[in-house]
């Protein structure tokens, strides 16, 4: 038997046809053709997925685990996710809810280049969670967006990302915006002696996003934010690994398409493929998740995982300032707390507020 990497579905039915669902997810996610129809002994035995249990959750869901042979992920970031889930996340009874990856997969991506310990060393961060922000709106120029992160930097946010909605605009060029935000962030440190750090977005295909970030490195930017479902997961990989001294921080968009535990999809599969810090949906905020699906999310990003470097978890969309304390309650130091929109309707007293914002953060208790 080749060596199996094992993938964890949740799926709808009954305990009567439970067994066949079961074996019929195994050959969709293996050879996706009649088992019966394969006259080649090596296939049979080597790449057929098989069904390694079945255990009744009530409630007419069942947990199927499926052996998949780590020969089939290539190794490659889209392969592992289409022998995964691909096929299989197109039948709406089932959820792909984890995996158990053997250290054949997990050595032949690496996680993060930075991870926790790394974000903390860039930002002077020791013993606090972190501050975050975000350039936002759309349709401001280089020189508005730069203004306001030199407020925001003005008050001591350690970390400033691009809004994921700006990419090579007419109103707001990579490049362009880049070098206004790095030249207002430099003059804050000159002025202050604080170094935020600033993560653009990249957009646009591997040839621009190469592209993007030699640009970003020329001006003293190590950062970036990128969403891998718009990206695609081989682009992220691919420029994780080209970029080691650079960090990546993950966006979520388009991921909610996706039928997979967001704890397993962010937490370990965006971690897996270098995500230096992940952003996802925060309970209580503009998404739908669950104070369980959030605190699962964090655990998995964090956890022990044999070489792989932690990831620092980035609870976002529609956080507001007056959620600081429960936010850093619930997930503990290892965060970035990043208040967005929030932040930014201080307007005119947005450097006062930033420096609000990282005191509270700074000046936590935790239990």
């Amino acid at each position: 038997m080749s060596v199996r990497l094992t993938a964890i579905y949740h799926v709808r039915g009954d305990a009567a046809g439970i067994a066949a669902r079961a074996r019929g997810i195994a050959v969709e996610q293996s050879v996706e053709m009649p088992v019966e129809a394969i006259d080649d002994a090596g296939v049979l035995a080597d790449i057929v997925g098989d069904v390694q249990g079945i255990a009744d959750l009530g409630d007419g869901m069942f947990e199927v685990r499926i052996g998949l042979a780590v020969a089939t992920t290539g190794p490659e970031a889209g392969q592992l996710f289409n022998m995964l889930f691909g096929n299989t996340s197109l039948q709406d009874d089932v959820t792909l809810h984890d995996a158990e990856l053997p250290a054949e997969v997990i050595a032949g991506f690496g996680g993060p280049n930075l991870g926790i310990a790394g974000l903390r060393a860039s930002a002077c961060a020791v013993g606090r969670a972190m501050t975050g922000t975000a350039l936002k709106p759309q349709g401001l120029s280089p020189a508005g967006l730069a203004a306001l992160a030199g407020r925001m930097a003005g008050g001591g946010i350690d970390f400033i990302k691009d809004d994921h909605g700006l990419a090579d605009q007419g109103y707001s060029p990579f490049a362009a915006r880049v070098a206004a935000v790095a030249a207002a962030l430099d003059r804050v440190r000159r002025e202050t002696g604080h170094r935020t750090r600033y993560l653009p977005s990249l957009s646009g295909d591997l040839d621009a996003m190469r592209a993007q970030i030699r640009m970003a490195l020329s001006v003293g930017v190590h950062g970036f934010v990128i969403a891998p479902m718009i990206a695609g997961l081989a682009t992220f990989d691919t420029l994780v690994r080209e970029h080691p001294d650079c960090a990546f921080m993950t966006h979520p968009a388009l991921s909610g398409i996706a039928r997979i535990a967001p704890p397993l999809f962010y937490g370990k599969l965006f971690r897996l493929l270098g995500a230096d810090a992940v952003v996802y949906p925060n309970h209580g905020g503009r998404f739908g998740y669950s104070p369980d699906t959030c605190r699962h999310l964090a655990e998995a990003a964090r956890a022990p995982w044999g070489a792989v470097r932690p990831s620092l978890p980035v609870p976002a969309g529609g956080m507001t300032l007056a959620r600081i304390g429960e936010m850093l309650d619930f997930y503990g130091p290892d965060t970035i707390v990043l208040i967005g929109g929030n932040l930014l309707a201080a307007r005119e007293r947005l450097r006062e507020e930033a420096a609000a914002f990282v005191a509270r953060v700074a000046g936590h208790h935790f239990a």
